[in-house]
């Protein structure tokens, strides 16, 4: 307990090192003043000054109201299609932070919003009216290479992991974009470039803290706390707030085979049926996202994002039979860093933009689902459509859908469909084509993906997250969530 009281008390201390609180975000005087607020219902009520005083006296972080220098920075987050507008915003500079906000939360009812890295795409991350709880500020990383194991803070970024890991010659798995935020993905589950080799971000966490709803700060492992364990790898937020992750690493010296390779629309059809045929069969360290897209010099075009971390000799065979589908636009595809495959899409998924998703789980690329993609981006106006079709299989399968709260297992692809722009007066158009389209898709699916698609569904986005595992969720939810505190996601009722 000594050594992981200094890791939590080290960890904290470099987030709060690394985050000059004083120069870029002021600290709020002395608060007289009754603040307007929500409750989790949506009831108004208001905040009496001298308790949210209290509450900013105890933190350590700033507490920032809408006046404050910076709250404007502090609620933006990387979806710029929501523009919300916390009552409150509490920066948290460590887990005593994040105690006294959740106790100051549920004791007056707010509405809770909880900030890790900021990417939330269905924007639960911010709040309007409510308490927005912001672990951005907590952003570290302590490797062990002797234990082969990583301590993360909740503010940090996959890119934070991967380069601090890779240091070591080790790694897990992470996203596809290197300033998601790793609290966010892994709760959820985790897929990426090293999911088939590894299996999923929640599957290689070993230990997390987490503050509950009743102000607790308990540990969550296979030997303590084994049933919240198992809520919280692939739960999502439900179950509380992680304070802290750490992970499992595995040696990997970095090295990858990867690029694109980019193909004519003309040839999409073809490409996409030969390659749902070879892709069952592939080797576990071959990862690869077929992509419709629009580029630059506004050509549709189809893309194999390709990310092959086997034995180098191997490479150029494996991938053989892909460049070989149709005739190539271009292949940029062969020895680079894993680093740099992982930021590849940063620049194209930056933070601000407006995005909106669709978002299933399929067990294969049959046919008849090829042509209605096809079909459904062909027919977009938008000046960004994208259809991603992300890789699952291989490690992901070999861990029992009972082991998790992570359900989809038995899956070979998710199919993504995405507008993204900058221009507010797209949005129409943009979006209007994402749900025209997608009931065609999604009869395709048998389920969804938390982290992606919780918003504007006619289903309950829980049970078509959770499948199976959804009435052991509701358990959970009631032991340690009874009165939907963490209510912003996929989210799953307690019972009365």
């Amino acid at each position: 307990m000594k050594r992981r009281a200094f890791c939590l008390s080290a960890a904290a201390a470099l987030g709060a090192a690394a985050f000059p609180y004083g120069r870029a975000f002021g600290a709020v005087a002395t608060v007289t003043a009754d603040i307007e607020a929500v409750t989790g219902d949506g009831k108004k009520i208001v905040l009496p000054g001298a308790d949210v005083e209290d509450f900013r006296a105890g933190l350590r972080g700033p507490l920032l109201l809408r006046d404050a220098p910076g709250y404007d920075d502090a609620r933006r987050i990387w979806n710029g299609m929501f523009n919300r507008k916390p009552a409150l915003i509490a920066r948290c500079a460590g887990a005593a932070d994040i105690v006294r906000s959740v106790n100051f939360a549920r004791a007056h009812g707010l509405l809770v919003a909880v900030r890790g890295g900021g990417h939330s795409l269905s924007g639960q991350s911010v709040c309007d009216d409510g308490l927005m709880i912001d672990l951005s500020p907590m952003r570290s990383v302590r490797v062990d290479p002797v234990r082969k194991s990583a301590r993360v803070g909740p503010g940090s970024m996959l890119g934070d992991l991967d380069r601090e890991s890779l240091a070591f010659g080790l790694a897990t798995t992470t996203g596809t974009v290197s300033h998601t935020g790793a609290a966010g993905l892994t709760l959820g589950g985790g897929f990426g470039r090293l999911a088939r080799r590894f299996a999923t971000a929640c599957d290689n966490v070993t230990t997390m803290d987490v503050v509950t709803a009743d102000g607790r700060l308990l540990e969550a492992s296979e030997t303590q706390n084994p049933d919240l364990f198992w809520g919280l790898r692939g739960g999502g937020g439900n179950l509380g707030i992680v304070t802290s992750f750490e992970y499992r690493l595995h040696p990997f010296d970095g090295r990858a085979y990867g690029g694109h390779l980019v193909y004519p629309f003309a040839a999409a059809r073809a490409v996409m049926r030969g390659f749902a045929q070879l892709y069952p069969e592939a080797p576990e360290e071959l990862w690869i996202e077929p992509v419709l897209a629009v580029t630059p010099e506004r050509e549709r075009v189809l893309i194999l994002d390709v990310c092959y971390s086997g034995a180098m000799a191997s490479a150029e065979r494996t991938l053989a039979p892909y460049r070989g589908l149709a005739k190539l636009l271009s292949d940029d595809v062969g020895p680079t860093s894993y680093v740099r495959l992982q930021s590849k899409d940063d620049e194209r998924a930056r933070f601000g933009r407006r995005y909106y998703t669709k978002s299933g789980v399929v067990r294969r690329l049959e046919p008849d689902l090829i042509d209605v993609i096809i079909d459904a981006f062909e027919s977009s106006q938008a000046p960004q459509p994208r259809v991603a079709m992300p890789a699952h299989g291989g490690a992901i399968g070999r861990v029992p859908r009972e082991a998790t709260a992570l359900w989809h297992r038995d899956v070979l692809h998710s199919v993504i469909l995405q507008v993204s722009g900058d221009d507010p007066s797209q949005d129409e158009k943009n979006v209007g084509w994402v749900k025209a389209r997608w009931p065609d898709v999604e009869a395709f699916t048998t389920g969804v993906y938390a982290n992606v698609n919780v918003m504007d569904m006619t289903a309950d986005p829980a049970r078509a997250a959770f499948g199976g595992n959804y009435e052991r969720m509701v358990t959970l939810k009631t032991r340690y969530d009874p009165g939907n505190l963490f209510r912003l996601n996929a989210n799953v009722r307690p019972r009365a």
